[in-house]
């Protein structure tokens, strides 16, 4: 199929998960491949995996998305490899903590802003000018139903990812003359995320399984990635500006979260 050949993707938080799912669906569609973590071994392994089973052109990259230089590095990096990059999908995340509100320090909510704000806007400024001089192409930044919904638990994901959305949308009304597009993906997957939630409070793995109308969370590779491949090809050319909830369905009624939070501050 390759409907995607030949077009250079630059993944963040590529080591595991979404990422990686997303990874090996678009280096079987023929796509070159700028693969990022904060986990070097781990995107060491996803990168030789690749090169082993399709063959595909990638690239292995250890980066911290909360540090600008480091972003911006990888950009230009992509750039000295590959000499061009037609999509940038930003997926990293890490530092959340499952806690009250009231319990969240200033410091782990700048992480999460660093992280998951931050680090996209980094990303997609270092690449505009060469997105602008490729033609166009396609910028995928993953959200969460969290924030939307405003799930309890999770304020420093929450925020984060609202902010995201908030900034991809100015960037799709901005940058559409250049034929750049921005979209959101809000995946309901067994994310690496999710995972290590799950490891802490196994009953909230259950739980999200039990509330998914379809009656399970998404695969990385086979549920969310397909969406991701969509909005890279051509085929979205005329999409931008928009919200896709990749959830089973989670998203039209909500989701019963509603997790022991601990004790109230007295």
């Amino acid at each position: 199929m390759e409907r995607i050949a030949g077009n250079v993707t630059v993944i963040t938080g590529a080591g595991d998960g979404i990422g990686a799912g997303i990874a090996r669906r678009f280096a079987r569609e023929g796509a070159r491949l700028v693969l990022s973590d904060i986990d070097g071994d781990a995107v060491q392994r996803i990168t030789e995996e690749l090169r082993t089973e399709t063959g595909a052109s990638v690239l292995a990259l250890r980066v911290d998305v909360a540090d600008e230089a480091q972003v911006v590095d990888m950009v230009d990096r992509t750039i000295a490899t590959f000499g061009t990059c037609n999509t940038l999908i930003n997926n990293a995340w890490g530092g959340g903590r499952l806690g009250r509100l009231e319990m969240k320090s200033t410091d782990l909510l700048r992480r999460g802003m660093d992280v998951g704000y931050f680090g996209p806007f980094w990303a997609m400024r270092a690449a505009f000018p060469h997105l602008r001089a490729a033609g166009g192409g396609s910028i995928i930044n993953l959200c969460s139903l969290n924030g939307v919904n405003a799930h309890m638990g999770t304020a420093e994901y929450n925020g984060a990812k609202e902010a995201l959305r908030a900034l991809t949308r100015t960037a799709a009304r901005e940058w559409a003359p250049y034929q750049i597009r921005a979209n959101v993906i809000c995946p309901g997957a067994k994310s690496a995320a999710f995972r290590s939630m799950a490891a802490a409070h196994p009953e909230l793995a259950t739980m999200s399984d039990a509330a998914n109308p379809m009656g399970r969370l998404g695969d990385p590779e086979d549920d969310i990635a397909p969406v991701a491949l969509f909005l890279a090809s051509d085929d979205a050319r005329y999409v931008t500006g928009n919200t896709l909830f990749v959830d089973g369905g989670s998203h039209i009624n909500g989701v019963a979260w509603n997790p022991d939070l601990g004790p109230e501050i007295d």
